[in-house]
């Protein structure tokens, strides 16, 4: 054995010797218990970061805990390959984003091997090959032809620079990211998913991830919000029809959660491209000019909710379906087009975007909620969305009810009301609704509603049906073929994949493929006729909606997975990723899990059992002023900190001249901050399992990790300290068997060696597989090999002991740092570590024949007795009594009481 710990030796033949006996390739089992651990694919950006060392570290520890427990473990991994990246890093080195992608594949998967994760690579699976995204084209044709998937006009931010569509994050300042060009808005047409179909069932479903957190499952409760509420109609005065057809012609349509302030609505606001708006256009310059200003804004929701208020009046009417009176319908640019109706009442005295457009036109403002209050304290008129000190809402205690100088009064949580008991809402200027509360005028004005035609009560979901077209290259190909005979037609089975060309190099100015005939020209499926294949590309959501089943069986080649290793396999068992995908992927992927169930392809509801969102590997960062005053950022590694007495940062320097840097803060490791650490680096100074080591022990994994350098430096000492530790005892002979004879022939101090020992290798267990916090058990295994050092193990009972604590350390430690423990236990057992199982608990070495009790007096603390641990009370009063320190601070005083706290305490009372 080598006296120093090298890991640029051991890490390189630990791998050899796991990759040669192929430990993780790993096939359908029944004779085990089966786990598939997943961490969420990264994308082939070309170098790995720190926050995918931590995401595949977590994967690790869990995959390799579950190995040695006996379980068929599966830790596949692949690229999320398609995407705007590449076609943007393809037009600035003039490359194909092919070409640049398979590159950056082949080098970060070799960063994942060097740092020796226990990945079965047999299932690798990268989602730009026709391979993969052959069946998702399938899928899509299957669902086309059941109606799941449909095409219809949607609105996109359209660049008329570049002629293409926009995410909305491209948009700033409404110019393109490229280009600079004014975005306008467009109506083209899109393929989009039914997940409204689906809406009900995926909220319902977030009940049974009892294992996931809750901060995830709100998160989705929340962005497929469910409400309830009425569809209300308001005829369209007979003067206001003009240009009208069909249902328009007869009555303006809105959705609205609060029916009861219905008789407070004092206009309505529809969207620009809304069909009033439109026919009110028609010849009105003013009104066209503001519409196309509408049209071109953004179409994003965090967007309206910002940007200012604008609208102009249509010189139209419809009529308020309880009271009569007429209502002018205003174009407004906070209302989208797409969403809902396009169309919403609007009731300034109870919203503030209605108050403060009503107050900005000088519209009318109608009170129509008054609340009673009992006493209320001001903490609570703040939780209900009331501002404290008087007026609207303020309660006096005497039954007052708000003012209408406090306007706009908002009623937001009505159940809290409620169930306050010390409030309630009535209805005012409501005519025959007055002195109704919430529940009963929503019911109330439902059946006047109802009896009228006019309106009906609706449940509606926030949730809109999920657009897959993208104008872009570097994405799979929709499989749909238009014929002017035929109309849309799906890609037949026997015809697929349609293959994306890979030797393509965008130049950014629209899709590369409509400019292809080579790609686009081709023959209708049915009639054999002349056609056109569909030019856009999927949305890159739908590759990582389903890749892990693919994973199951990748190389199967008659369909999305195979049916006997979708049963074998079912749910991924820990899913592991980032919370910023705890709305989008998840929620596709939960749905896609649904789709394909239907489609009798797996039999699961959910596609993930438990769910662990890291938290971000943060760093500090640093910056100077640049010369045309914007921010040139420094990496750490070209820093030196001054720090205080308690090692806090006071000032910076370059170490290239000396000279001062400013301090910006900690913030998430990134390339525009340029406060990144290079994982090869930290591997070639370190060693693989130092990363992994400082990964796991410096936080929790659900929290952000502030890199340390010294951090670093304390992993890489304790992995000395442990290479050192065996090195010394194998020093001292050869190999023995460790310990497994009687607990009771032990010396005290031996015992409590093995007390410690196993005491650690439960709570480690528990650590890795209950609470999954990982820091809490490197540290314990550092406490038992702190007490190690201290027992004297040269007896021969001794260094048997000592063998049965190194070898459960080595198995205690191997899923975190696997290179070391595979080399330390070739040297302690000469066997294979992974055919090592997990190390048990001898309960008797828990049980121990004395223990340690504080002794106070008076409450304090003066000393501690040992005692037997089945020691009557009695007994450890009198102990107690007699032991130095009560003798002393008792100062010859007779006892007024003594409680004894059974395994703990004796407090005396003087």
């Amino acid at each position: 054995m080598q006296e120093q710990y090298q890991p640029s030796a051991i890490e390189p033949a630990a791998q050899a010797k796991w990759d040669e006996a192929r430990i993780f390739n790993v096939s359908e089992d029944t004779s085990k218990p089966k786990y598939y651990c997943l961490s969420m694919f990264p994308y082939p950006s070309g170098k790995l970061h720190m926050g995918h060392v931590r995401n595949y570290t977590i994967g690790d520890v869990l995959s390799r805990f579950k190995l040695l427990n006996g379980f068929n473990v599966m830790q596949p991994m692949g690229w999320d390959a398609f995407g705007m990246p590449a076609e943007n890093a393809a037009m600035k080195n003039n490359v194909a984003p092919a070409a640049w992608t398979y590159d950056n594949i082949e080098y970060m998967k070799t960063q994942l091997k060097s740092l020796g994760f226990a990945i079965d690579w047999d299932r690798e699976l990268a989602t730009c090959t026709p391979e993969y995204y052959r069946w998702e084209q399938w899928l899509f044709t299957k669902l086309f032809e059941k109606g799941i998937v449909y095409r219809k006009n949607g609105t996109v931010n359209w660049d008329p620079a570049d002629q293409t569509v926009l995410a909305n994050e491209q948009v700033i300042d409404g110019r393109g990211w490229r280009s600079g060009a004014v975005i306008e808005k467009r109506e083209i047409p899109m393929y989009y998913f039914k997940i409204t179909d689906y809406a009900e069932e995926l909220l319902a479903d977030l009940d049974k991830l009892d294992h996931w957190p809750e901060q995830v499952k709100t998160m989705q409760r929340n962005w497929i919000g469910k409400s309830r509420g009425m569809t209300v109609r308001f005829p369209v005065s007979d003067n206001s029809k003009q240009g009208l057809e069909g249902d328009y012609a007869n009555y303006l349509q809105v959705y609205t959660t609060r029916p009861d302030t219905l008789m407070g609505a004092t206009y309505v606001a529809v969207a620009a491209e809304h069909p009033l708006a439109t026919a009110a256009a028609a010849d009105v310059p003013q009104l066209q000019e503001f519409i196309a200003e509408c049209k071109a804004g953004s179409v994003a929701e965090a967007d309206m909710a910002t940007m200012e208020k604008r609208g102009m009046p249509t010189g139209r009417y419809v009529i308020n379906p309880l009271n009569g009176e007429e209502l002018e319908v205003w174009i407004a640019n906070y209302v989208l087009w797409g969403y809902g109706d396009g169309a919403v009442m609007a009731v300034p005295a109870h919203d503030e975007r209605d108050f403060e457009f009503a107050n900005k036109y000088s519209l009318p403002i109608k009170q129509v909620l008054q609340r009673i209050t009992i006493g209320l304290s001001p903490e609570q008129e703040e939780a209900f969305g009331f501002g404290g000190g008087s007026g609207a809402g303020a309660g006096s205690g005497d039954g007052s009810g708000s003012s209408d100088r406090d306007l706009p009064f908002i009623s937001h949580q009505w159940q809290d009301w409620y169930a306050a008991k010390d409030e309630f809402m009535i209805l005012i200027n409501s005519g025959e609704f007055n002195g109704l509360d919430f529940q009963t005028a929503f019911d109330k004005i439902g059946e006047k509603l109802q009896s009228l035609q006019l309106g009906e009560p609706k449940t509606q979901y926030r949730l809109r049906d999920w657009g897959i077209s993208r104008q872009r290259y570097w994405g799979c190909p929709i499989p749909i073929v238009h014929c002017e005979s035929c109309g849309d037609v799906p890609v037949p089975a026997d015809q697929l994949p349609v293959v994306l060309p890979e030797n393509v190099v965008p130049d950014g100015m629209g899709s590369p493929l409509a400019k292809m005939p080579e790609f686009y020209e081709t023959t209708c499926p049915h009639c054999g006729g002349a056609a056109k294949r569909e030019t856009d590309t999927m949305d890159t959501f739908m590759e990582s909606s389903w890749y892990f089943f693919r994973y199951m069986s990748p190389q199967f080649s008659d369909g999305m997975v195979s049916t006997e290793a979708a049963q074998y396999w079912g749910a991924v068992d820990q899913y592991i990723g980032g919370i910023e995908h705890a709305i989008l992927h998840l929620l596709y992927a939960r749905f896609f899990t649904k789709l394909m169930r239907d489609e009798s392809l797996v039999n699961v509801d959910e596609p993930f059992e438990r769910l662990l969102t890291q938290g971000m590997v943060v760093c500090e960062t640093y910056f100077r002023e640049g010369a045309s005053g914007g921010k040139e950022w420094i990496n750490p590694a070209d820093v030196e900190v001054q720090t205080d007495e308690k090692g806090r940062p006071i000032s910076a320097t370059l170490k290239a001249d000396g000279l001062p840097v400013q301090i910006a803060g900690v913030e998430k490791m990134s390339k525009s901050k340029n406060n990144g650490v290079d994982p090869q680096a930290l591997i070639e100074a370190y060693g693989a399992d130092t990363a992994r080591l400082f990964m796991m022990f410096a936080a929790p994994p659900e929290q952000s990790l502030e890199w340390s350098d010294s951090g670093v430096e304390g992993a890489h000492r304790f992995l000395r300290r442990l290479w050192r530790t065996v090195f010394d005892f194998r020093k001292q002979g050869g190999t023995i068997a460790a310990f497994s004879g009687d607990q009771e022939s032990l010396s005290k101090e031996l015992k409590e060696l093995r007390h410690k020992l196993h005491s650690t290798i439960a709570k480690v267990s528990d650590d890795y597989g209950r609470r999954q916090q990982f820091n809490t058990a490197i540290a314990a295994v550092m406490e038992l090999l702190n007490q190690f050092d201290k027992t004297d193990t040269s007896s021969e009972q001794g260094r048997a002991v000592a063998q049965e604590v190194l070898e459960a350390v080595t198995r205690l430690l191997w899923p975190i740092v696997p290179h070391i423990c595979e080399a330390l236990w070739a040297e302690l057992n000469r066997t294979q570590l992974w055919d090592a199982a997990w190390p048990q608990v001898d309960e008797a070495a828990l049980v121990k024949s004395e223990i340690e009790i504080m002794v106070q007096v008076n409450g304090k603390l003066r000393g501690k007795i040992t005692v037997a641990a089945d020691a009557p009370k009695e007994q450890i009063e009198a102990a107690a009594l007699a032991s130095e320190g009560a003798v002393k601070f008792m100062d010859g005083k007779a006892p007024k009481k003594v409680i004894v706290v059974p395994g703990r305490l004796v407090n005396i009372v003087v």
